[in-house]
């Protein structure tokens, strides 16, 4: 609120009490709260009218006085209306300032010619990942939803792209150091998985390579062509079963459940020989000594074992006693020596020798011995959880018996195993009809491993139960997975080239690092989802002038309001206040 001097037709100054706003399109307007009088009559009854005013005005501006509300039940709303503003937003604002993410783009943007603001757009888009996620597009058209003036252009979202890509590695590692300053981190011991994402185009990206000036391939010193780039999406095995390319991504994470470092891989390569690349990488980046790596029995291979002894590390691999050798499956299934634990599963366990073959020159021929414990664990769970699974499967292979014409090769997988004789077409992929039958045999001897898992592992000195409570924090980095595929809703990825779609997992990454530590920050109380629920629904409508009406609090509000010290309370906020909250945080 402020003083007008407005001079009247006769000559006169009048003053008024103005208060300045915006209205629901944001655009400047005032209006009069109070009428004073002329300033030749206050004159009279103050020594400067003006200043005496002002400091009225002043105050009432400090004290947030609110003029009367204007309701008109008349009034309607015009088209494409949408006065709605978030401001859980701030929450994740206050998170991204603590990790000082704005000082390393405005770094970078030093170094740079770019127009547009790197920081801004990168905050967008995390933050719309986490609450909004959808197309680059969808972010841009959605910016106005949040109280900030994101003042850059979609070409320049998809430019800023390229520059996010380049950057990554870098920011993974600053990151790291960052939290490490404020958190500490434990990263003793780091669990590591795999998962891919399809993408809904029908062919593979090619490879670039090397051509001279007559637009040959250029060759090197063995007669192999050189390749300047590998295509990112490439047919592979894919977790959803899907025959489209797909873009595999190994995800490490410490033991608190934080994500570390990440990395994308083309979808025909093998996860198998993922791990060892971004280990090493990780550990020069961040400094790292020895490492407990902890994985699924997918990663549980000689030469992860070899590499992993190589470079001093650690690690705790499950195995299944299944696909084990003849000598081990017959320790495990042996009804001798288990220990029975509070929750209804038993263990035993060996410190055994044993010969590993790893890859030389291309063939699996070099001899290497290790050391491990290996803890066989039974639990009924787990094979009622078999049997159950088991049962599906028979049933969908007893429908495929009477009906194979129904069936396919693609949609008779699982219950294919369970069949004799089952034969496909190799053009058509249909059924070619045989004797067909129950194979029994398979089932029963399938049976016999019911209930039993193992984990193996290069710690000796460590007991049985540690090795267990290590091994169960593998599921953290499983959720994190399910998270950016379904609540970030990381795919379909609507960019096609491939530094643009390295940019895009980037930003999921991050959002995932941010929300991680709000977790964290809130004790593990409430799932992922029911934060960003909540962040969603701390949202206000524009009331009136610079007015806004919030319709939302619960448990977790209150919780945020104790850890960061603001108060979110006020059923009515002025823009004013709700600026202070995002300039607090």
């Amino acid at each position: 609120m402020y003083v007008r001097k407005s001079k009247n037709n006769n000559g006169r100054i009048y003053l008024s009490i103005v208060q300045g706003y915006r209205d629901e399109l944001g655009k400047a307007k005032q209006r009069t709260i109070e009428k004073l009088g002329y300033l030749d009559d206050l004159e009279k009854l103050y020594d400067d009218p003006y200043a005496h005013f002002s400091a009225i005005a002043k105050k009432r501006t400090k004290e947030e006085v609110v003029p009367d509300l204007i309701i008109k039940l008349s009034e309607k709303l015009s088209p494409q209306t949408n006065n709605r503003k978030n401001l859980g937003y701030s929450v994740l604002q206050k998170i991204y300032n603590e990790l000082s993410i704005g000082e390393f783009f405005q770094e970078k943007q030093r170094k740079t010619d770019v127009s547009f603001n790197l920081n801004s757009i990168f905050r967008l888009l995390v933050y719309s990942r986490i609450l909004k996620p959808g197309s680059k597009q969808a972010n841009f058209n959605n910016r106005e939803s949040f109280f900030e003036n994101f003042k850059f252009s979609l070409k320049d979202i998809y430019r800023s792209l390229s520059h996010f890509n380049a950057c990554k590695e870098e920011l993974q590692s600053y990151l790291h150091k960052r939290i490490k300053e404020l958190y500490g981190r434990n990263t003793d011991v780091a669990y590591y998985d795999c998962t891919n994402y399809y993408f809904e185009i029908g062919h593979n990206d090619e490879d670039t390579y090397q051509f001279d000036e007559t637009g040959e391939v250029c060759l090197d010193e063995e007669g192999n062509p050189i390749l300047l780039e590998v295509g990112l999406r490439k047919k592979g095995p894919s977790k959803e079963n899907k025959k489209s390319p797909i873009v595999q991504m190994g995800l490490l994470m410490d033991n608190d459940g934080l994500p570390m470092a990440y990395h994308l891989f083309p979808g025909n390569e093998s996860e198998k020989t993922s791990l060892n690349p971004i280990l090493s990488k990780t550990k020069r980046s961040f400094e790292l000594d020895k490492v407990i790596i902890v994985a699924d029995r997918g990663l549980n291979t000689s030469d992860n074992i070899f590499y992993n002894k190589r470079e001093l590390d650690g690690y705790v691999f499950s195995q299944t006693v299944k696909g084990a050798d003849k000598e081990f499956k017959t320790y495990a299934l042996k009804d001798e020596d288990f220990v029975d634990c509070s929750d209804g599963s038993r263990y035993k366990w060996r410190v055994k020798s044993k010969d590993i073959q790893i890859m030389r020159n291309g063939k699996r021929t070099c001899k290497i011995n290790v050391i491990q414990k290996q803890v066989i664990i039974y639990s009924e769970k787990y094979a009622e959880r078999a049997r159950h699974e088991r049962e599906k499967i028979l049933q969908k292979a007893e429908k495929l018996i009477a009906n194979p014409g129904t069936y396919t090769k693609a949609t008779s997988h699982g219950a294919a195993g369970y069949v004799k004789n089952l034969a496909f077409d190799k053009d058509t992929g249909e059924i070619i009809e045989k004797d067909l039958s129950i194979d029994w045999e398979k089932i029963r001897e399938e049976e016999a491993y019911d209930g039993y898992y193992a984990i193996v592992t290069s710690e000796l000195e460590k007991s049985p139960e540690e090795i267990r409570e290590i091994y169960r924090g593998l599921w953290k980095i499983e959720e994190s997975f399910k998270i950016t595929k379904s609540d970030f809703e990381a795919r379909p990825v609507y960019v096609s080239k491939k530094e643009h779609i390295e940019a895009h997992f980037f930003i999921c990454f991050v959002s995932l690092l941010i929300l991680r530590l709000l977790e964290k920050k809130l004790n593990g109380k409430y799932s992922v989802r029911q934060i960003i629920d909540t962040l969603n629904n701390y949202s206000c409508s524009h009331l009136q002038d610079n007015y806004f009406i919030f319709d939302y609090r619960n448990e977790l509000i209150e919780d945020i309001e104790q850890i960061f010290n603001i108060d979110l309370s006020h059923k009515i906020m002025s823009r004013k206040k709700i600026k202070e909250i995002l300039s607090n945080v």
